[in-house]
């Protein structure tokens, strides 16, 4: 079944909830990037946060996370869009260590816990809505928690989980986020909080064959869900020799003249999708008069 979303409200509507299936979302990103397990979680987590995260945009509307948290992963950078497409990347996608005390891939160490969790959405305004907090847990479940409670305002619950085979491939992978409408009474609350306390971990309910739709029953309660749409999701990247054409423009025409005497072509590498772009002689040659 390929990668979808779905969003629901709740409790008579004071209850917005998303939840996601982004395995082969996750899959894609690991064998761009070649990512080892612990970065293979990190990045799945982020991503499939950010998918969500995408989906309560609108139209043309985007938006950039970026985990900045000290440890040896380095950044981890993903971007999504109101349409259910997501990239990302890590910097240093080759990070593993042995299990945690609970026998699970230590994320909280790869990523660090000194460092920052920033959302910066484009809106299609004049300026970039920017929300930063501190990283809180390095789990990241609990650090998107904290950022929509913190920087948003928005009681939330985050939930995202990857499982890794022992080839290092994504087993599984998904997420929900769920959120408090005003007006929510403490029953309401009091009742989610106790269902999240004894549902299994979200990667086991996406690895048992749970979908979107059944992971919010087993959240929320069957019977007190009701869905609102359906989207699909999966790894897109924005990257075209075209827009690598315009940055290599933009150094100058000295710039790509030392580019010809030096090497006779150029490459360029997309970040988040690993793709190569190479420009031959005669192309940069192109390029050079475009750049006077």
């Amino acid at each position: 079944m390929n990668d979808y979303l779905v969003k629901a409200l709740a409790y008579e509507g004071y209850v917005r909830a998303f939840a996601i299936k982004s395995t082969e979302t996750v899959s894609e990103a690991q064998r761009r990037h070649y990512t080892w397990p612990v970065a293979t979680a990190a990045l799945g987590r982020t991503m499939t946060a950010a998918a969500m995260m995408g989906a309560m945009q609108k139209g043309e509307e985007k938006l950039t996370v970026k985990v900045e948290g000290g440890g040896p992963l380095g950044l981890i950078l993903v971007d999504s869009n109101a349409k259910g497409e997501v990239r990302g990347y890590v910097s240093n996608p080759h990070v593993h260590f042995d299990l945690n005390e609970h026998g699970k891939l230590d994320v909280r160490k790869g990523v660090g816990t000194t460092g920052s969790l920033t959302i910066v959405k484009d809106l299609g305004l004049r300026d970039f809505f920017t929300g930063q907090v501190p990283i809180v847990s390095g789990e990241l479940g609990e650090d998107f928690t904290y950022y929509f409670a913190t920087s948003e305002q928005v009681p939330s619950s985050v939930g995202v989980g990857v499982l890794v085979n022992p080839d290092n491939t994504v087993k599984a992978a998904g997420g929900f986020i769920l959120q408090l409408m005003p007006g929510a009474d403490d029953a309401v609350i009091t009742e989610i909080e106790n269902r999240l306390k004894q549902i299994p971990p979200v990667s086991k309910l996406i690895e048992k064959g749970l979908t979107p739709e059944e992971i919010l029953d087993e959240v929320l309660g069957k019977g007190n869900v009701k869905v609102l749409d359906r989207m699909p999701v999966s790894f897109k990247c924005t990257c075209s020799k075209a827009r690598f054409g315009d940055a290599i423009v933009s150094l100058g025409a000295s710039e790509i003249q030392d580019m010809i005497e030096q090497d006779g072509q150029a490459e360029a590498n997309c970040h988040f999708c690993g793709q190569k772009y190479v420009f031959t002689k005669e192309e940069l040659e192109e390029l050079k008069k475009d750049a006077k």
